[in-house]
């Protein structure tokens, strides 16, 4: 077997829309297409024997057993992989479970495709399930617990922390779309404008001088006692002289913790000797220069956590402990502990395992104790002498035993010290009484507290710690999402989504756009290139200025990563025409349309998809969709449009030379196309059809008819505005038009074009694109022979694995294959074909270059304008 390819899908794609998160592994199995798993021995008992928990792998045969079954029975190599890499992952913590194996148009090679958790992790797994499938097959030894415990390892490298998790779960919840930000635990929640941000518990809205204040101990000790609030006595030392002074004063028993420090590191506590006190000094430094020394109050560890100014939580934690049984050693005891479900590596599992550290054998060693020493029945044996549940810690929650006296410090202590989110450090014989009667200490206080302790504790009710934080991020009536217009199709995609632009843009709306060109906002150019991909979407989205997003979404960037949004307000699909075909598995045009399909099946149920009446391709699509359906044609009297408004269906119309909505029987007309400077004077034909898709998505939205009068009318077509769109250049005695047509669909949307245009002489400048068909490059070159007299051949870019020659020979064989007599050279360089037809123009000639590089034509032709117009 080999791998061609793996790639992790993001958004809606074409195996799910709602399923975003798969890999895609795109697998040769060579010999082994002619050897199923029933003709390899032995192999359906050696796979049960290393991975048994897969019996509970259904499959289509819907009971548990049902995947050994087909093993048995015989199946191909290709789906007993995708069924080891969701095991596997399963085994890892990470339970997830759907799963599609499909072979490609070519014999032996399949897409195996399965979701995933943690992407880098679903990496991993496609790899690894390869390798442990040809073990399997040639009956070698395979350490699958090696491979699960690397899993779990990327995992807590790449996986949101628990908090953090918690908040992006119960955005999620409430529909609210969210982006990480880089690799930590920076989140994005919403889009654009109205876009929160935080970091694991530190949100936007937390004041930068509040966690000054938490983070330095001693100031924050000296604002809680001067606002009356109990605190431990101590103070801050640097060295040796420093820490005698502050027991002379407080005495034993004290603790002794970095100023800076966090977690519990560093910390040593009840310390009652001078050689115990430096060491733990000297220990504590390693983690801060400067130190707090304070008293140690008996009592038990409790933290209080306060969102918006509001008690939520609070929780008696416990430090790691083992209790004696007469008979195991410590370390067995640890061991037997980690065993519980509810512990695990890291922060997969509610508790985290018990690790053995320096914390733990000075602990050991006051009581005399080693890690094999056997501990006597009931004996309770601490481990650790700060109670955080990352060093294996439990909780209780105590939250409904607090005195109001107890709530009322709390909420003013988050007030005092100024923070949205803080944790409440207390140690007190309990909470139910004032901390004044009881003698109870406020420790310290937390900016970006843990949530896991109430969120899952070891005793108590979970508390959904997370809500009262999304409540104060996104209170009742503040959206969290922009409005979102996707554009897809053939052609005529990017001068839609442009026209869409300027439409939002008339209507006071900062908008953002992607197109084959760039990525704009207001107009204004940040990224250049084809930025058509999820990528490009998500610029935009995370761009906090934007209000609205119009986004080109073209075919590559869905087959490779899926869409760059989980759903849209409104889709368009232009036209879907045979182009790229023979790439990724498409190799039909309903393979195409598949494809072009997934940005309307993304439109959320209450929006619009606005579907080409005239295609073919369009109208089967549009029995598969699950939200509202609009219509556009060029022709008000195609079966379709008169059947969908005949049900008070709405669609946009080319009637009587206007651009018309049409909401049953009753028509609104919008603009005459003649006044319409993007329709040349209405003889371009598929830049109406352009039109009528953004008119009736604009109106589909909610804009004025008028305000899309006045921004059709404002939109001029131009080498600015529409790079490459039928850019027309008028020279004193003749004209060049620049085009990005290069496929058979855009080349007979020119000759149409070209029809209307009166000149006795018509050269064009073509080239064909490596990656297309023996039979659309030919087609291109036909269609250029019918309404070219004399062709610039042109090749010197995007061969794409083809050589020059080949190309040119199918332009050739494309050209001279129709009646038509028509004259052709062969100029390779762009430049020099672009120089030389502007050189053998004649009066009223007219020279159209259709370019796959439309900015360097467009600079050279306008540098000869120039030059004539004696700018230089």
């Amino acid at each position: 077997m080999k791998i061609l390819k793996i790639q992790a899908l993001r958004g809606p794609n074409i195996w799910s829309v709602n399923r975003k998160k798969l890999i895609q592994m795109r697998l040769d199995l060579e010999e082994l297409e002619e050897r199923p798993t029933n003709k390899i021995e032995g192999f359906r008992e050696r796979l049960e024997a290393l991975i048994p928990t897969m019996y509970e792998h259904r499959c289509s045969e819907g009971r548990p057993g049902g995947f050994f079954y087909r093993v048995e029975k015989g199946t191909w190599m290709g789906h007993v992989i995708e069924h080891i890499a969701l095991e596997i992952q399963t085994l890892a913590g990470m339970d997830t479970g759907f799963g599609r194996t499909r072979e490609t148009k070519t014999p032996g090679i399949y897409n195996v495709v399965f979701s995933y958790v943690e992407e880098n992790v679903g990496l991993f797994a496609a790899e690894a399930s390869v390798r442990i499938a040809e073990a399997l097959i040639n009956g070698t030894e395979y350490d699958v617990a090696a491979d699960i415990q690397k899993m779990r390892e990327i995992r807590e490298d790449v996986r949101l922390g628990p908090s953090t998790g918690s908040l992006v779960d119960e955005a999620v919840s409430r529909d609210i779309p969210w982006i990480r930000l880089g690799s930590n635990s920076l989140v994005q929640l919403g889009y654009g404008v109205n876009q929160v941000r935080f970091q694991a518990t530190i949100t936007q809205n937390t004041s930068n001088i509040a966690v000054d204040i938490a983070c330095d101990k001693e100031h924050t000790k000296r604002m809680l006692d001067m606002a009356a609030i109990p605190v431990a006595k101590g103070s801050i030392c640097v060295d040796e002289e420093d820490l005698q002074k502050t027991i002379d004063r407080i005495g034993y028993p004290i603790v002794i913790k970095p100023l800076d420090g966090n977690h519990g590191k560093g910390a040593s506590i009840n310390v009652n000797t001078w050689d115990e006190a430096v060491s733990g000094l000297h220990h504590a430094k390693k983690y801060s220069r400067r130190v707090i020394v304070e008293k140690f109050i008996t009592g038990y560890d409790f933290r209080v956590l306060v969102i918006n100014n509001r008690v939520v939580a609070a929780a008696q934690r416990v430090p790691a402990h083992v209790t004696g049984d007469g008979e195991h050693t410590i370390e067995q005891l640890i061991e037997i502990e980690n065993r519980d479900p509810r512990r695990g590596y890291g922060h997969e599992n509610v508790l985290t395992e018990i690790s053995v550290d320096r914390d733990t054998l000075d602990l050991l060693a006051r009581k005399n104790y080693k890690p094999d020493t056997v501990p006597p029945k009931d004996e309770i044996v601490y481990l650790k002498s700060t109670a955080n549940l990352s060093t294996g810690g439990t909780s209780i929650d105590v939250t409904d035993l607090m005195h109001p006296e107890n709530v009322f410090v709390a909420e003013r202590i988050s007030r005092v010290i100024g923070l949205d989110i803080c944790g409440i450090d207390i140690m007190a014989p309990n909470l139910t009484q004032p901390l004044k009667e009881n003698g109870g200490v406020v420790l310290e206080v937390n900016a970006a507290p843990g949530f896991r302790m109430h969120l899952a504790p070891a005793e108590g009710l979970p508390r959904n710690v997370a809500a009262p934080v999304i409540d104060m991020l996104y209170p009742p009536g503040k959206p969290s999402r922009i409005p979102i217009i996707a554009v897809t199709g053939t052609n005529g995609k990017t001068t839609t989504t442009r026209l869409l632009a300027h439409v939002v843009k008339n209507a006071g709306y900062r908008v953002g756009f992607t197109t084959s060109d760039g990525i704009y906002v207001q107009n204004h150019l940040l990224e250049k290139g084809d930025t058509t991909g999820p990528l490009s979407t998500e610029f935009i989205l995370k761009d906090p200025t934007v209000e609205f997003a119009i986004l080109e979404t073209a075919r590559g960037g869905i087959l490779r990563a899926g869409l760059g949004f989980s759903r849209c307000d409104i889709g368009i699909i232009t036209n879907i025409a045979e182009d790229h075909l023979g790439l990724n598995d498409i190799e039909t045009l309903e393979d195409l349309a598949r494809v072009k399909s997934i940005v309307v099946k993304s439109v959320k149920k209450d929006g619009w998809a606005v579907l080409n009446a005239q295609d073919e391709s369009c109208i089967s699509i549009a029995k598969e969709l699950d939200c509202n359906i609009a219509y556009f044609s060029l022709d008000e009297n195609h079966p379709v449009i008169v059947e969908h408004c005949k049900g008070g269906g709405i669609a946009a119309i080319f009637e009587n030379g206007f651009v018309t909505i049409k909401k049953g029987d009753w028509k609104i007309r919008i603009e005459k196309v003649t006044t319409i400077p993007l329709t040349f004077g209405g003889k371009a034909k598929f830049m109406i059809g352009n039109v009528l898709a953004a008119s009736l998505a604009a109106y589909l939205y909610g804009f004025k008819t008028e305000n899309v009068r006045l921004a059709l009318e404002t939109f001029i077509p131009s080498a600015a505005l529409t790079p490459g769109r039928m850019n027309i250049f008028s020279f004193k005695d003749f004209k060049v038009m620049i085009d990005f047509a290069h496929n058979p669909a855009g080349y007979l949307a020119i000759e149409e074009f070209l029809s209307t245009v009166d000149s006795p002489k018509k050269i064009g400048i073509i080239a064909g694109v490596g990656d297309r068909r023996d039979e659309d490059i030919m087609e291109c070159a036909k269609i250029a022979a019918r309404m070219f007299d004399h062709i610039i051949i042109r090749q010197e870019k995007h061969l794409r694995g083809r050589t020059e020659q080949e190309l040119i020979d199918l332009i050739l064989k494309g050209i001279t294959g129709t009646n038509k007599k028509v004259t052709y050279e062969i100029i390779p360089k762009e430049i020099e074909a672009i120089k030389h037809s502007i050189s053998i123009a004649e009066q009223g000639t007219f020279i159209t270059a259709l370019s796959d590089v439309v900015t360097n034509a467009i600079e050279i032709v306008q540098e000869y304008l120039d030059k004539e117009s004696g700018m230089y």
